[in-house]
């Protein structure tokens, strides 16, 4: 029993890094329970387990008082001085009581507990590991589904993808591969619970950073993003060092960088815009690809009303006014978006003026 024992500790340890000291600690609170339950035993009992050499050994405790009521748990101090003759009231006493059949019987009754506290140290080890990955992204592949999730394999864990976080112009299928953003994980009673999505913001910020190197060495900052999955999303990017275009960066050489993450992201459109701290510009660079004449701004209530030429409008607005939507989630500035025409009516506007343009880009499957 010994060798076998031993090796298997050292197994455990190493393939699923459960260190031996937390076995061997459920191995002797089973045994304590299976000596108490097949012996019929009340006594406070402390269980020796050597797994070098596999011995078990079982020892009674017992309190030295001076009037014993209860021998099972308690010892006179005279004979407790049989023993050893420094003992006194108060001391407590060991007395080895292992039966002879005990190893077998040990054996089969710990093994269920021992298993079970060997599958929550598992547990353990896999909770950990995934709580550090909270906010980040893997690659998992598709198990089955059913009306509330698609179930991924994450390895060593299943996670559960939603129906609310599975993008619209997706289908999956078992055996394929996608990558997923880790939104939250949980310890339950039956383990790890980790929930991830495909339509969440931060998906979209991840695959910059693992596709951008400028981003991944802090060149380059993600400043925002607004993103309707699945369809539209926008982004905004910034640079301190004036030698590097954050814009081009995120784009690559002929589109390349972006392109791949429009790829994984089953051609959902990326605007890329750059950020500026002047709420003038930057409202205006949101609205890309529509051009703004001017921005009027209302710090109190951080609201803009942002001027457009007449035939950009609709283009300013977008369909469903997504682009409107998008640029004030990006922004964090309520939009009100008024044409030039209006905007002269009304004396907002009072005379010709220039559209305020910056660097932006789009890129979807459609364009080359």
């Amino acid at each position: 029993m010994s060798t076998e024992l031993l090796d298997a500790l050292l197994v455990l340890e190493k393939e699923k890094g459960i260190s031996k000291e937390i076995i061997i600690d459920a191995i002797e609170a089973a045994l304590i329970s299976a000596y108490k339950r097949n012996f019929n035993q009340a006594q406070n009992v402390r269980v020796s387990f050597n797994p070098e050499v596999g011995s078990i050994k079982v020892f009674a405790r017992k309190d030295v008082v001076d009037s014993v009521f209860d021998p099972r748990l308690e010892i006179s101090e005279e004979e407790a001085r049989l023993i050893h003759p420094n003992y006194q009231v108060g001391d407590v006493v060991e007395l080895e009581v292992t039966p002879k059949d005990f190893g077998r019987i040990a054996a089969q009754t710990a093994k269920q507990v021992v298993t079970q506290r060997v599958r929550e140290a598992e547990r353990g080890v896999i909770y950990s590991e995934f709580i550090d990955r909270e906010e980040d992204i893997m690659v998992g592949i598709v198990q089955r589904q059913d009306a509330r999730y698609i179930y991924v394999s994450l390895g060593k864990v299943e996670a559960l993808l939603p129906v609310t976080e599975q993008m619209p112009n997706e289908h999956y299928k078992p055996h394929d591969r996608i990558r997923v953003f880790i939104t939250k994980v949980e310890k339950t009673t039956k383990g790890p619970q980790i929930f991830v999505s495909r339509t969440h913001p931060g998906l979209l910020k991840r695959l910059f950073e693992l596709e951008v190197p400028e981003i991944y060495d802090g060149t380059v900052e993600i400043r925002s993003v607004a993103r309707e999955a699945g369809d539209r999303s926008k982004i905004s990017v910034y640079s301190e060092n004036p030698d590097v275009d954050p814009v081009g960066s995120c784009v690559g050489p002929k589109g390349q960088r972006v392109q791949r993450i429009v790829n994984e992201l089953k051609g959902e459109k990326i605007d890329i815009v750059r950020w500026s701290d002047d709420p003038v510009e930057y409202v205006a660079n949101a609205l890309s690809p529509s051009q703004v004449v001017k921005v009027l701004v209302n710090e109190e209530e951080k609201a803009t009303t942002v001027i457009v030429p007449d035939h950009q409008l609709s283009l300013a607005i977008g369909k469903r006014g997504q682009n409107a939507r998008l640029a004030a989630k990006l922004t964090a500035w309520k939009i009100d978006i008024k044409s030039e025409s209006d905007a002269r009516k009304s004396g907002l506007l009072a005379e010709e003026e220039k559209p305020q343009l910056d660097v932006f880009y789009s890129f979807d499957e459609d364009m080359e």
